[in-house]
């Protein structure tokens, strides 16, 4: 008699069943696990003998293969615990073998038999939904799991709970999910003096979801502006919080689980790795631009990360997804976020002012700024110099608008948007469209045709560039709540594409 018992292994974000089996046969005792387990898999082993031994529960003197199908998808991680426990029970008759068969699990066990957290229990819920059957797993993990909604999560502190829970002798309650975080940001716009021309590029940026690029010397504000771009994003809706929440449980980042409304803002280091950023490491985990998935990516002091981090931006702002190539296997994360760099103008930081520059100037300034790729600043839509703060501005009061009214703005031009593609499933926002489509939402008077083509001849525009101030002036006019492009919105969307 073969046992049974279901959980998954994860590429990407999504969750590939595992089907546990287990037999006992005639032999010396030995206990094995194949099915190309990783090293924390392998271990079980060792960690099911000690649970065991302390519950007074005999291993039979016999020879247990438990095998991990499909045998040649590699499975790693420790929630393997539960999984190939609850089979081995089936296998020597303390649990009904046809009742882990209905559920998913997932879990990693103490020697003293207590069920650990795991990362992934909000995936896992979401496959278990889709595959009919039940969720059974930590009960710290069980919030979480809960958030998928079709599928029952149950969550048991130990072992011996869950036994109980598959004889029928006491059943556990299905899971709630767990609080909606509230928005910790307490910061807002009405911080900044001065700077006007910086809050319009944000307003814009926050409207349309386009990237923006800051250069300004220290001090001029260029982190406090960016600090401040989240306060101006309406909330993620459901479905967005949902596949957000999915990348941050497979990190481990979702606590108590409670699921968060806010749209995530990642602010890496310069001194972040490749796989940092992009994605990577021996599991093959997300990196900073998929935690930044559905919000902001912000890169301060750009030209000082190294090239080749950089260059990995490219096709993700693209594509809206990253793939982390495997000899094995190409797994995928979602990326669509909003990059928000900021830049020294040169490496002392004083170019505009001769009588503190370096004696490089100007060639300074080519030479660090020219760390950033002509690919890569292509792809920027909205391009802002930022001037020192005058001493004088910092004695004025507090401008008149803050966060909250900027932030109605914003969520009045993404509904037009909204409603704008609604026929369109990829596209959602202004920076999403392309093509054909982009020429079907953008009428374009005959004023604001001819200044767009003398711009690009003049400027040198690439199509890329073309098209991008196309998509910024869709959106200034989204926050003007004009259908038709007016030659203004077409001027301020060339006068941000230019800007250095």
């Amino acid at each position: 008699m073969i046992a049974r018992a279901h959980t998954v292994t994860f590429q990407g974000i999504e969750a590939r069943p595992v089907e546990v089996q287990c037999s006992l046969a005639a032999g010396l005792p030995a206990f094995s696990i194949v099915g190309l387990p990783d090293k924390a898999v392998s271990e079980a082993r060792e960690r099911i003998r000690a649970v065991f031994s302390a519950m007074s529960i005999a291993l039979p003197a016999k020879r247990i293969t438990v095998n991990l199908s499909p045998a040649d998808l590699p499975k790693e991680g420790s929630h393997f615990d539960l999984p190939i426990a609850l089979a081995l029970l089936a296998a020597i008759g303390l649990i009904p073998p046809e009742v882990p068969e209905d559920y998913v699990a997932l879990g990693e066990l103490s020697l003293d038999g207590l069920l650990v957290p795991v990362a992934g229990a909000l995936p896992a819920a979401v496959y278990a939904a889709s595959a009919a059957r039940a969720l059974i797993c930590p009960k710290a993990s069980a919030a979480e799991a809960a958030w998928a909604g079709e599928a029952l999560a149950f969550g048991a502190a130990n072992l011996s709970e869950a036994l109980r829970h598959f004889t029928g002798d006491m059943l556990i309650s299905a899971a709630q999910p767990g609080e909606v975080a509230a928005s910790q940001n307490t910061r807002d716009l009405r911080d900044i003096k001065g700077q006007e021309q910086a809050k319009r590029a944000l307003e814009i940026a926050a409207a349309g979801r386009h990237h923006l690029l800051m250069v300004g010397p220290p001090g001029s504000g260029k982190s406090m502006l960016a600090a401040r771009l989240p306060t101006l994003l309406p909330p993620l809706s459901p479905a967005e919080a949902l596949e957000t929440s999915m990348i941050q449980s497979l990190c481990g980042q979702i606590e108590s689980g409670g699921i968060n409304r806010s749209r995530p803002f990642r602010e890496p280091h310069h001194t972040a790795s490749m796989a940092a950023i992009a994605g990577g490491g021996r599991r093959a985990q997300p990196g900073e631009i998929s935690l930044a998935h559905n919000g902001v990516l912000f890169l301060d002091e750009l030209p000082e990360f190294s090239r080749p981090v950089l260059e990995t931006l490219r096709q993700p702002l693209e594509n809206g997804e990253v793939i982390i190539a495997r000899a094995n296997a190409h797994i995928r994360y979602p990326c669509r976020f909003m990059l928000v760099a900021a830049a020294n103008p040169c490496k002392c930081g004083q170019l505009a002012d001769a009588s503190r520059a370096c004696s490089r100037a100007p060639n300074c300034g080519a030479d660090y700024l020219g760390r950033i790729s002509g690919p890569l600043l292509d792809r920027f839509d909205l391009r802002v110099e930022i001037p020192p703060v005058a001493f004088a501005d910092l004695e004025l009061p507090p401008a008149r608008e803050g966060s909250a009214e900027v932030a109605q703005r914003v969520a009045a031009a993404r509904d037009r948007q909204m409603a704008r593609y609604e026929e369109y499933p990829v596209v959602s926002l202004n920076a999403d469209a392309e093509g054909t489509l982009l020429d079907q939402v953008t009428t374009l008077e005959a004023e604001g045709r001819d200044l767009l083509q003398r711009a690009a001849d003049h400027f040198g525009l690439t199509a890329r560039g073309y098209h991008r101030v196309l998509r910024v002036a869709r959106t200034i006019a989204d926050l003007d709540g004009e259908d038709r492009l007016q030659r203004q919105h077409i001027a301020e969307a060339i006068g941000f594409r230019i800007s250095f």
